[in-house]
């Protein structure tokens, strides 16, 4: 009995539980060779499985053995989070031991969660597309925006602050996979686009509807609105965690959100991310939102949404998390504004870019007809 290609990863992803076990059983001394050892044997016996499952219904697209092994991958993130809580025993206690210490950090522990639940979705969505041949951009992209910002945040935020000292050899096993991860980016990026519809006189008046100035579009208005003080804050927090002198800052520094100045450098990396990321896009799209024919703005709300929503993920959770050092956590006074606040943050860009993919007709150029003779 042979299973189609999206059952057979979905079988494959779940292996690790009963391979982590299997191996963690084994290992019981520190050895990072050990862990390579078990690492290698375990990328074997998957491939010469899921090559016995789909061996008569192969994908050609080669992003579908990216996702194979990114959703495998994000199973062990999974079990990696939920060991670290104690929810479970026994699976990957020998990886803990001889990993790097920032996986055992609050924002460690918080990709791991978002790449165990989150991403393992995405490529779950992402693999069923393509075993299916139906367009995978959209969801790609997302992914695109969030794989990135969660790669430079923890690969830098590794290389410095308190554990920088600390890095080791398993590090540079994420080598590999940071550069697999970034050629199929490329290839998302180079899928076409499903929206770019193509304008004729019979719908070239609902267009024109479309045209409108941005004071006759209240749901464009209310968003450029939320642009400006959005724009304000990512450049705030990046001045607190710059060490802005002035008051206001350390205050609110102190008093909401004093993960900021926590010194593992993973939020003063992601606030300068943000500042340096965010920033300009908030511009970019206030202006894609007042001039229409921009479209590129579908495309990058995708992209930013997707960046935003794991960096606030891992910063939410970072700040409120037991890991964190008390003194570096939200008061509990203060964890009503520090959610409202960071949730508004992160929500109004998703929606923002729902409105962008749902409506796009704003952002496409109309085609003109042809002239006949």
């Amino acid at each position: 009995m042979t299973a189609s290609a999206g059952t057979g990863v979905f079988v494959f992803s779940l292996m690790s539980i009963p391979i982590c076990y299997f191996f963690n059983s084994l290992i019981y001394n520190n050895s990072a060779e050990a862990f390579l050892f078990a690492g290698c044997t375990t990328v074997l016996i998957l491939a010469m499985s899921v090559n016995f499952m789909i061996k008569k219904k192969m994908p050609v697209d080669p992003l579908f053995y990216v996702y194979a092994v990114h959703a495998f991958l994000s199973v062990v993130n999974l079990i990696i989070g939920l060991e670290q809580d104690n929810i479970i025993d026994g699976f990957v206690t020998f990886y803990l031991r001889v990993a790097d210490p920032h996986i055992n950090t609050a924002h460690g522990h918080m990709i791991a969660y978002w790449d165990g639940c989150v991403h393992y979705l995405m490529y779950l969505l992402m693999i069923a597309a393509i075993t299916w041949g139906d367009s995978y951009r959209a969801i790609g992209l997302y992914w695109v925006g969030s794989f990135l910002m969660r790669g430079i945040v923890y690969i830098l935020g590794n290389a410095v602050g308190k554990f920088g000292t600390h890095t080791g050899p398993l590090f540079l096993l994420h080598i590999p996979y940071i550069c697999l991860s970034v050629w199929a980016c490329f290839r998302i990026f180079s899928q076409p686009c499903t929206w770019d519809v193509q304008f004729t006189a019979q719908n070239q008046g609902n267009h024109e509807a479309e045209r409108k100035s941005l004071l006759h579009r209240p749901l464009d208005l209310l968003f450029a609105i939320y642009l400006i003080p959005a724009f304000a804050f990512c450049v705030f927090r990046g001045l607190i965690v710059l060490d802005c002198s002035c008051k206001w800052y350390q205050d609110y520094a102190q008093h909401y959100e004093p993960y900021l100045k926590d010194p593992s450098a993973y939020p003063k990396i992601q606030m300068l991310v943000n500042m340096l990321y965010s920033g300009p896009y908030y511009i970019i799209a206030l202006y894609g939102l007042m001039v229409p024919g921009c479209q590129w703005m579908p495309d990058l709300t995708l992209v930013h949404s997707g960046a935003l929503a794991q960096a606030q993920f891992s910063h939410i959770g970072a700040s409120l998390h037991t890991r964190t050092p008390f003194s570096y956590r939200v008061p509990a006074d203060s964890q009503s504004v520090f959610l409202l606040v960071n949730v508004l943050y992160t929500v109004v860009p998703q929606a923002l870019c729902y409105r962008c993919h749902t409506q796009p007709a704003f952002f496409l150029r109309p085609v003109p007809d042809k002239k006949t003779e």
